[in-house]
């Protein structure tokens, strides 16, 4: 009911409660400055709110009030869990209470880290553990000291990371980083109010989808009828296991991008250039389905595909799922069961309809603002609960309609919706209720947007309706209140695909003749009505696209258009518009001719806000600029790639808010800049401008400025631009040199300098506070002067890229630069990069054509560094590098210098599925650590035989790798993995690796035999399941260290090591074990 309340909050933007949502704990002394250091930099960069106590700092005997408040509102605990954690009482006390608020909060999670420690004595408190607890007997109580104990078994039990020497902490802190956004997705779904009820429905459909199986390809199908919940609960579950997979793709609206004739071929590009991560386009259907079968089927890949109908079909668009990656899992989500039918083995799901319990809760938080309705509206909340039949999306539309309205209006609406008689269009009809309940012009743009703009960007129709005085601010906000539309974070439009079929479905029920609809979005239809010259002026809104349509259909003529009176937004894309526009459409408010060879000169502009004729044969000598000149209405303008030699004349356009200019002709004096008073958004690039700041003058004027990109200054005597307004956020410029107030634009966020001979950079660029991105290409730099400019670069900078300024000899300490995340040096004539082991936030390293590089001093440091990308660097000339990581470089196809890192020890390319060969390995004597997996194209591993020191070897899912010989000479090898290589027959050498203590062999279903394992005498695990090829191990009975043993199907062993204590014990369908366990050590 109406609240008395001031608030002018939605009532059903549910908000994380608490200050934190994750706490660390650790013993500062051990890893303050290392570990904990970088997960915590990596945890709030990531925008995710962490408590980090200062552990030495404390005194007393109990738990701070900050931690106090701390623990329990935290959601995530980190325990990093090292040497001497157990010596402070102060971790114990955190730990313990941690433990305690875990058991008592649903959805709490406890991740422990053991940092140089085993988990075995973490959780039997033995070694270092033990001593401390030796001492904490005699100060504390047995009952506190009790506690503590039961604490640490507790989160020993747990599974976590174990940190050791060999294993790189910055793939650790990536993983902890993963698993934290994963769980924090879930548990804020839990709290959102489209989820009350998910939990159920989650946990079935991902039992269907059987996740624990690697082997398998599985298809589930979540159908029912709309606004039960599917796409909600989709994307749930793609939230909840999205870590879990290679790569993933989310495609939305699958029915109406299918309705459109290029349809397949759309959604085929969008899921190779997510899944790829790059920008594809694919010609055809056939040319489709060959690039996901080569590429794309390669990764273990969740996909969902939501709201798909009759014109979906597997195989046609995405190809056989049997030639998909193990492990792959795809959703889809219809109102037509039927359609599921004819997917082979795809496992079906129909959600149910909420319980009276939970539809109340549902429907309390959007009338409401809380979880129960007060007790003196619990009645009719009820009745209301009724009609919306546990259909979220009804409850949800119904409760946000009724959100701080008065009693009478509640009785009124609950009359109405009682009254609708049930029908297959029953919820449409109960929806329709909000709909009515909208003000005039609050219904035209919600009808714009189901019928034109969901999906687009909110900019060019925003210019419109403002243009048409629909207020679209207040009329946007109200809808989104309303819950019948979002907002993304791209300012894209969002609405739900059933209320877009409702204002779909209302304009067809205004009129029944489709030519008098108020709104046509078929191209078919749009077509059909110009073509017999039908029509009314009820006709508002058109869209038609003839990219495909044959020359006939493609010539728009005026006199097609004539009875159009009404027209106010009209898009015609690879159209020939041809005759006289002059006296009719004189309601136009928004023309949007995309690449159209021919265009009207003469378009009625008096109501005109917003031009838009991106890409069309538009020219110097093009007539309608003289109405276009004439018209005082224009808000927005988009000439952009156009067939222009210089600027337009619009010196009386003074009310543009948006320009985008992006072309190649010639800015000249005409072009005023500073008229435009309004302009927030200004767009020139690749303009070649002469005078447009000296003629114009006043750019330091427009306080609204926002976005200016790729001012070009061709000529001489423009090499200094006046002052720029201080509003502006993105500036990137070309040529010209100086910029005498850049240090002033507090706002500015971007800057680049292109092509620039020697641009002024100002010594106290350090006073940009919100500077993020410095970008220096193709320019010629003086030495001192970008030594002086960039030993006060602002400590906020993230990422810095210099590339082609072959001049520019030496770079400056980049020693403060301790937020920067990505870091490019291309084609500089830079020997060394001071201060690089300083950039311990540095994630992203690309160094290209770097000549006269002898050193990469401190990159043993960066232990965030995720990639590391190394093109026509000289490696050869990096003798002291010890380790290098380039992990999950896709596009990698060659590595050269690797033979010349002789001291490298340890080298990672994890993840670089292009790669098909290497160098010779062989001179890497001092290698301690080689990890090649999931190179899948990797054929082979060239004088890995050689390489002495070799202490881990790791080639798992390098599926292409069919055979490693005389592995005999690694005496030092210790851990040997080579799960789901899948084409390996022959190991060679393996009964002589006398150190190996861990040998991993899952899946390499090819793999015939192994050799006698006598002589692993420190073997300690050993994992042949699905092996299923290799019919008999010898050698078991003299492995007396082993505690670790997986075994495969029908695989024969003659008895086991009367002396071996096995923890774990895995015979899934072998033949018995002959003989007998003496020693059976269970596992705690």
């Amino acid at each position: 009911m109406e609240s008395s309340s001031s608030s002018t909050a939605s009532p059903h933007v549910a908000l994380p409660t608490g200050e934190y949502e994750v706490f660390m704990s650790f013993r500062g002394p051990d890893v303050r400055n290392t570990f904990a250091d970088h997960l915590y930099r990596s945890l709030t960069r990531a925008k995710i709110r962490t408590f980090m106590d200062e552990e030495e700092l404390r005194k007393g005997e109990g738990i701070a009030p900050s931690l106090v408040r701390a623990i329990p509102e935290s959601k995530i605990y980190i325990a990093i869990l090292s040497e001497r954690y157990a010596s402070s009482k102060w971790c114990l006390l955190e730990l313990a209470q941690m433990v305690e608020c875990w058991k008592q909060r649903k959805g709490h999670l406890i991740l422990p880290i053991f940092y140089l420690v085993s988990p075995r004595d973490v959780r039997h408190q033995e070694g270092l553990y033990q001593q401390a607890f030796e001492h904490h007997a005699h100060k504390h109580s047995p009952q506190t000291v009790k506690e503590w104990k039961e604490a640490l078994r507790e989160v020993g039990q747990m599974k976590g990371w174990h940190v050791t020497e060999s294993r790189g902490e910055g793939a650790i802190v990536d993983e902890v980083l993963s698993r934290v956004k994963s769980h924090l997705r879930s548990m804020y779904t839990l709290v959102t109010d489209e989820l009350v009820g998910i939990d159920t429905p989650m946990e079935e459909v991902m039992k269907l989808l059987n996740l624990e199986s690697s082997k398998e390809r599985v298809i589930v199908g979540i159908h029912g009828m709309g606004g039960l919940g599917k796409t909600t609960l989709s994307k749930a579950v793609y939230n909840e296991i999205c870590a879990q997979f290679d790569r993933c793709c989310y495609l939305e609206d699958a029915r109406e991008a299918l309705a459109k004739s290029d349809g397949v071929v759309s959604l085929q590009n969008k899921v190779i250039s997510t899944i790829l991560e790059g920008d594809y386009h694919v010609q055809n259907a056939s040319e489709g389905i060959n690039m996901i079968k080569n590429r794309v089927c390669k990764h273990k890949l969740l996909l969902v595909v939501d709201d798909i109908d009759d014109k979906f079909e597997f195989n046609k668009i995405l190809g056989k799922l049997g030639d998909f990656s193990s492990g792959s899992r795809f959703i889809l989500t219809t109102r037509y069961t039927r359609i599921l039918d004819f997917i082979s083995d795809c496992r079906l799901y129909e959600p149910r309809e909420l319980s009276r319990d939970l539809s109340l809760q549902l429907f309390s938080k959007h009338a409401f603002g809380m979880n129960n309705p007060p007790e003196e509206d619990a009645g009719i909340s009820k009745e209301f609960v009724k009609v919306a039949t546990g259909l979220p999306l009804a409850l949800k539309v119904i409760g946000s309609l009724l959100y701080r309205r008065k009693r009478k209006f509640w009785e009124e609406k609950l009359k109405e919706l009682q009254s609708i008689p049930s029908s297959e269009n029953m919820l449409q009809e109960r929806l329709k209720v909000s709909y009515t309940d909208l003000s005039h012009n609050e219904k035209q743009i919600f009808l714009d947007i189901a019928c034109f703009f969901a999906g687009s960007h909110k900019d060019i129709p925003y210019y419109m309706w403002s243009g048409c005085d629909f207020y679209p601010e207040s009329g946007i906000t109200n809808l989104i209140h309303r819950s019948l539309l979002k907002l993304d974070e791209r300012n894209q439009f969002w609405m739900h695909d059933l209320i877009k079929d409702l204002g779909r479905a209302i304009v067809r029920e205004d009129v029944r003749n489709p030519y008098n609809r108020s709104r046509i979005w078929s191209t078919d239809d749009a077509l059909d009505m110009l073509r017999i010259e039908e029509g009314s002026e009820r006709v508002e809104v058109v869209r038609i696209d003839v990219k495909f349509s044959d020359d006939h259909d493609r010539l728009l003529t005026s006199k097609k258009f004539e009875k159009l009176s009404g027209l106010r937004y009209l898009e015609v894309r690879y159209g020939l518009m041809m005759g006289d526009f002059s006296q009719i459409l004189p309601n136009l408010c928004c023309l949007r001719l995309y690449n159209c060879r021919s265009i009207p000169t003469n378009v009625n502009t008096k109501q005109l806000s917003v031009l838009d004729l991106e890409g069309s044969s538009v020219m110097d000598d093009w007539k309608g600029w003289s109405g276009i000149k004439a018209t005082s209405k224009l808000k927005a303008i988009n000439i952009a790639n156009c067939l222009l030699t210089k600027s337009p004349d619009l010196s009386t356009c003074t009310s543009l808010e948006y320009i985008n200019f992006m072309g190649s002709f010639t800015v000249d004096g005409q072009f005023s800049i500073g008229k435009f008073k309004n302009l927030e958004t200004l767009i020139l690039k690749g303009i070649d401008i002469t005078t447009l700041i000296i003629g114009g003058g006043g750019i330091g004027k427009l306080r609204r400025l926002e976005e200016m990109q790729t001012l070009s200054f061709g000529s001489a005597h423009c090499m200094e631009i006046p002052r720029l307004p201080a509003s502006l956020k993105r500036l990137s410029i070309s040529y010209s040199s100086r910029v005498p107030n850049l240090a002033e634009l507090k706002e500015l966020e971007s800057l680049s300098y292109l092509w620039a001979d020697n641009p002024w950079i100002p010594g106290d660029l350090w006073r940009l506070p919100n500077l993020k991105e410095l970008t220096l290409r193709h320019s010629r730099f003086d030495g001192p002067l970008l030594q002086a400019a960039a030993a006060a670069l602002p400590t906020s900078l993230t990422r810095l890229l210099v590339e082609s300024c072959p001049q520019l000899n030496e770079l400056p300490s980049l020693v403060n630069l301790c937020n920067l995340t990505r870091l490019v040096l291309s084609g500089i004539g830079v020997s060394e990069i001071r201060g690089l082991g300083e950039l311990r936030a540095l994630e992203t390293m690309e160094l290209c054509r770097l000549e006269n590089l002898n050193n990469l001093n401190g990159l043993e440091n960066l232990l965030l560094l995720k990639t590391l990308t190394l093109r026509n660097a000289p490696l050869e000339r990096l003798p002291s590098l010890a380790n290098l990581n380039i992990r999950r470089w896709r596009e990698l196809l060659e590595v050269k210098g690797l033979e010349g890192l002789v001291s490298l020890e340890r080298l990672t390319m994890e993840g670089c599925t292009s790669i098909q060969q290497l160098p010779d390995l062989s001179e890497l004597r001092n290698l301690e650590t080689l990890d090649l997996q999931r190179c899948v194209e990797l054929t082979e591993v060239e004088g890995v035989e050689g390489l002495e020191s070799l202490r881990w070897l790791l080639l798992s899912e390098c599926r292409s790798v069919t055979k490693l010989t005389n592995l005999s000479g690694l005496k030092n090898l210790e851990t040997l993995h080579l799960s789901e290589c899948v084409n390996l027959t022959e190991v060679e050498g393996v009964e002589g690796l006398e150190s190996l203590t861990r040998l991993q062999l899952y899946n390499c279903r090819s793999i015939t035999e192994l050799g006698n394992l006598s002589g692993l005498e420190k073997l300690e695990e050993l994992n042949i399941m699905g092996c299923t090829k290799l019919m008999e191990v010898n050698g078991l009975d003299e492995l007396e260290k082993l505690r670790y043993l997986d075994m495969g199907r029908r695989m024969r062993v003659k008895y086991l090591a009367k002396s071996a204590a096995i923890y774990c014990l895995r015979l899934a369908g072998a033949a018995p074990v002959v003989g007998r366990l003496v020693s059976w050590g269970a596992r705690s």
